[in-house]
Parts: structure tokens; sequence; C-alpha cells
């Protein structure tokens, strides 16, 4: 089996069993995430608790299922809402052109310049009771730039092809050329940048929380988890273990589809590990 096919299975298992985890580990624990055990404050993995228990009796098993749903919807609606919008103002400024495409190229680099993760901690507070769905449009909203300017160049390029300018000629309206002609000839990156910006956002997310700007007491995400178990990480591992090896496994079953995804759908690199 090739190493990109091999890295892309491994991958999917990965998410797959993660998913599946974070799923329905809460209704598969012997407590739940908001349970707490005084008779096992901080007691190493075992048949009562899977996962050990935290410093207040907590069981790490449920909690860290929990946190980890919590990031993978963050992750995932960031990822969707991003890529669409940016294929959307991508799209939009390079086949139409003129004002319309200075107009969003501005918007675009007005965007670029600001710090973002500045920005998040800024509106953080404000975001507070507001659940998990503000703070993934927040993250939406300043993570889409980057994607919109390779939108834009591939638009560029394809509607000046010869079937883009046949359709024009004889009267397609352009939002059906770009349904029909444009943006499908972009799926392939699209579908790569949206499965690796959702590490992307689950490892923002899971920094904003990590330094209490994101998601707030008492719901938890692996940031939270992580960051409550960083100070025992030596003397109780398992509280840290856990969470972190779920973003780790997480971010690296994301990337190896991701990169299987991106040498699958590009032609161009495809033939290059041919003729290597």
């Amino acid at each position: 089996m090739p190493p990109p096919l091999t890295g892309a299975l491994v991958g999917a298992v990965l998410i797959v069993l993660l998913v599946l985890y974070a799923v329905l580990g809460p209704y598969v624990s012997p407590c739940s995430p908001t349970d707490i055990d005084y008779r096992a404050l901080s007691v190493p993995p075992g048949a009562g608790h899977w996962f050990g228990t935290n410093r207040i009796g907590q069981d790490v098993f449920a909690q860290t299922a929990r946190g980890l749903r919590k990031s993978l919807l963050i992750g995932l609606f960031v990822a969707l809402a991003s890529t669409a919008f940016a294929a959307l103002v991508g799209t939009c400024a390079g086949y139409f052109g003129g004002w319309t495409d200075r107009a969003l190229t501005f918007v675009v680099d007005l965007f670029l310049v600001v710090p973002g993760f500045l920005v998040l901690v800024m509106v953080a507070p404000a975001l507070r009771g507001a659940g998990w769905a503000a703070y993934a449009g927040a993250f939406a909203a300043l993570g889409w730039m980057l994607t919109a300017r390779a939108v834009r160049a591939t638009a560029l390029s394809l509607r000046e092809r010869p079937y883009v300018t046949a359709a024009r000629h004889m009267g397609v309206r352009p939002l059906r050329i770009v349904r029909r002609h444009i943006l499908p000839h972009m799926a392939s990156f699209l579908i790569t940048h949206a499965t690796i910006a959702t590490a992307g956002a689950v490892i923002s997310e899971a920094g904003l929380s990590y330094f209490g700007f994101g998601v707030q007491p008492p719901d938890v995400s692996l940031g939270t988890l992580i960051a409550d178990s960083t100070e025992v990480a030596l003397t109780y591992p398992w509280m840290f273990f856990f969470p972190t090896g779920m973003l780790l496994c997480f971010v690296l079953a994301v990337n190896l589809v991701g990169e299987a995804l991106r040498r699958a759908l590009d032609p161009s690199a495809l033939r290059a590990e041919v003729a290597a």
C-alpha cells in the first residue's frame, strides 16, 4: 500500500474513533462529566474510573469526551463556515473583476492586517455565556482571508478558459457560470482546505481556552482541560495526558487525511510523484 494511502487510512480510522469517543463517551462512561466522587480525588485510571479522576473527583474519561466533542463542534463549524465564505468572496472577486474585485480585495487585505488572536481575546469577554457557536463564529470571521485570496487567483484563471468564455457569450447568467464552471474546478482545493482548517480551528480554540479566553466553566473543551491539568502534569499525569493526547491524535489524523486528499485531488502533485 502506497505511503500516502496508508497515512490516509490511519488518519481516517483515528478520526472515526475520536468522533465515536466524543459522541458516545459520556453515555458509556460509568460517570457523567459533572458527577463528583468525593471518595476518589485524583485517583489513577482503574475499573471505577477508566481515565482516573481530577483533583475534585470528576471522571477524566467523561470530561475528556465532553471536551473533545465541544472542540470538534467548533472546529467543524469554523472550517465549513470560513471555507464557504472564502469561496464566495474569492470567486466573486476573481470572476466579476472591476470594482467588485477592488472592493472585495480591499476588505480581504483589511482583515489580513488585523491581529486575529488579539481580537479574539478582546471580544471573548462579550461572548461569555453565548455558547460555543459564538466562539466558532468569531474564529470563522477571522480565518477566511488567505483562502479567499487563493480562490480569487484561481477564479481569475478559470474565467479566461474557453468553456467559460463560450458560456458567457451564449448569455448564460454569471451565477450559473460560477456554480457550474468555476466552483467545481476549485472543489479539490476547497475540500482539502476545509479538512486542514478543522485541525487549525481546534488548535486555535484549545489555545484560546487554555489562556482563559475561550470556553468557560462549567463547560469544558480540550483547552480548558489541558489548562486545568498543566500544573499537575508530572504528579498526576493522567489528567494531562488524556486531553493532550486526544488533541494531538486529532490534529495528526486530520493532517494525514488532508495531505492524502491533496495528493489525490491535485493532478499536478500526482504528476510530480509519477515523474519522480
